[in-house]
């Protein structure tokens, strides 16, 4: 069970038996130090800034003491220079309200109307973080953060658990740059997505002639990643037979590449992702349960995002930073919009979210705000219809069989909000297999709408 408050100047959280206090800095402006002295960042917010926007910094502090924002951030008032080096927020009380890349140094200036307005925090918690960190303004997502910060600093393996687009693979990054080992590689790998026949030889290398084709010698993401991080996405989705070789590397600390005879030693610290529930996984004899309790060392779950709705809005702004074009100016997103965004159920998560951002920035192309009428949500997953070469061949065995088991596969992926998954979990096959499953029914000819 994991809770997040704030208490007056300080944010609590509770994982389990985890559970920890982070003071926020009153005075900001010097490294805040904790976890045993580190310097989890570094913030200068300047006394000309304190005094003309002193409501939204107080409002901003408690976020990034949480270490969410930028390592070294500058926090000034528009009528000051950047710093040199720093990654800057400037701010400035204005009628309208808006962002805009500095050009003298990197970072965001934050044009503002209403400094207690929602989209106000906002946009300023998108434009204090740097791009590929997490952006968090929800209690319960700055708790899982806090955590994340404190088990950085070892090298215990970290199972991160959570539906498909939660942002599983920034949050392994972000405890990597947090890490001692951040100077090291960080080597994300998707089991679901590499070949069953090739995953071995790709997660601990081959020697030259181990196979057929293996003209040369391969090192593998292990050894890859040797003094950095190596990131398992998917890991429910890997062979079993597979498993118990990624067991024994991760209890000797070794790999042994097909065609050697003698084995490696790595220096690896593992993060892996799962969108499946691993326990039930392993009650069902899918996932080996030694596999799951070596992983299981400090487990950590992300919540779907219509569980955690105050970070929509902040998630929405940095979507917009992302992908605004060059040159064009970035718009603002109004309070309506951002209702809007709120009461969505988002069946897609972070990555839905990104497109409806991206369709918004299109819509809304030459305006300074977007508003409701540019917010357009994907389309829910729809029945298969059959097309007309199904009609002529309707009558084969094979063809009847195809498209009965195309139909099942949509009714379920449309009774579970179009999440692939949760879809998979019901039918009982993988989410590897439910995808080869889409892909032959196009291949096919089959219609398979909104798939």
């Amino acid at each position: 069970m994991k809770t997040a408050e704030m208490r007056g100047g300080t944010v609590v959280f509770r994982c389990g038996e985890f559970s920890g206090h982070f003071p926020l800095d009153e005075q900001m402006a010097s490294p805040h130090m904790v976890n045993g002295g580190k310097v989890m960042f570094a913030k200068q917010v300047t006394q000309k800034a304190k005094s003309a926007h002193g409501s939204l910094i107080n409002r901003l502090s408690g976020i990034l003491s949480v270490g969410v924002a930028s390592y070294d951030i500058a926090v000034l008032d528009h009528s000051e220079a950047p710093h040199n080096g720093d990654y800057t927020l400037s701010l400035r009380a204005t009628a309208s309200p808006c962002i805009e890349k500095l050009d003298a140094s990197d970072g965001f200036g934050l044009n503002y109307s209403d400094a207690m307005d929602e989209a106000t925090l906002a946009a300023a918690v998108a434009a204090a973080t740097r791009p590929g960190m997490p952006i968090a303004v929800d209690p319960e997502s700055l708790s899982i953060l806090a955590l994340a910060d404190k088990l950085a600093t070892s090298d215990i393996p970290v199972l991160i658990a959570g539906p498909t687009g939660t942002g599983k693979e920034v949050l392994s990054r972000f405890i990597h740059e947090r890490s001692n080992r951040r100077k090291g590689r960080f080597v994300a790998v998707n089991c679901a997505a590499m070949p069953e026949s090739m995953l071995e030889a790709m997660l601990f290398g081959h020697e030259k002639g181990a196979y057929t084709g293996a003209s040369s010698a391969g090192e593998g993401f292990f050894r890859a990643a040797d003094g950095g991080t190596l990131l398992l996405d998917e890991i429910a989705e890997m062979p079993f037979a597979l498993q118990a070789k990624l067991l024994r590397a991760l209890q000797e600390g070794e790999v042994v590449p097909i065609g050697a005879t003698r084995p490696i030693k790595v220096d690896v610290r593992i993060i892996a992702c799962a969108n499946r529930d691993l326990p039930v996984e392993v009650e069902e004899g899918r996932f080996r349960s030694d596999l799951y309790y070596r992983l299981n060392v400090f487990p950590l779950t992300l919540n779907a995002l219509r569980d955690r709705p105050q970070d929509i809005s902040a998630l929405a702004f940095a979507m917009l930073l992302r992908h605004c074009p060059a040159g064009q100016a970035i718009p603002w997103i109004s309070q309506p919009a951002i209702e809007a965004l709120k009461v969505h159920s988002w069946p897609g998560n972070i990555r839905e979210l990104e497109n409806v951002i991206r369709r918004a920035l299109l819509l809304s192309h030459g305006d300074d705000t977007i508003t409701p009428e540019h917010i357009v949500f994907d389309r829910t997953v729809r029945l298969a219809e059959p097309s007309h070469d199904e009609e002529q061949d309707r009558g084969k065995l094979s063809n009847i069989v195809q498209i009965s088991e195309a139909r099942a596969i949509m009714a379920t992926l449309e009774a579970c909000g179009g999440h692939r998954a949760s879809a998979a979990r019901e039918l009982g096959i993988s989410e590897r297999t439910l995808r080869y499953r889409l892909a032959s029914f196009r291949d096919a000819g089959i219609a398979v709408a909104g798939g």
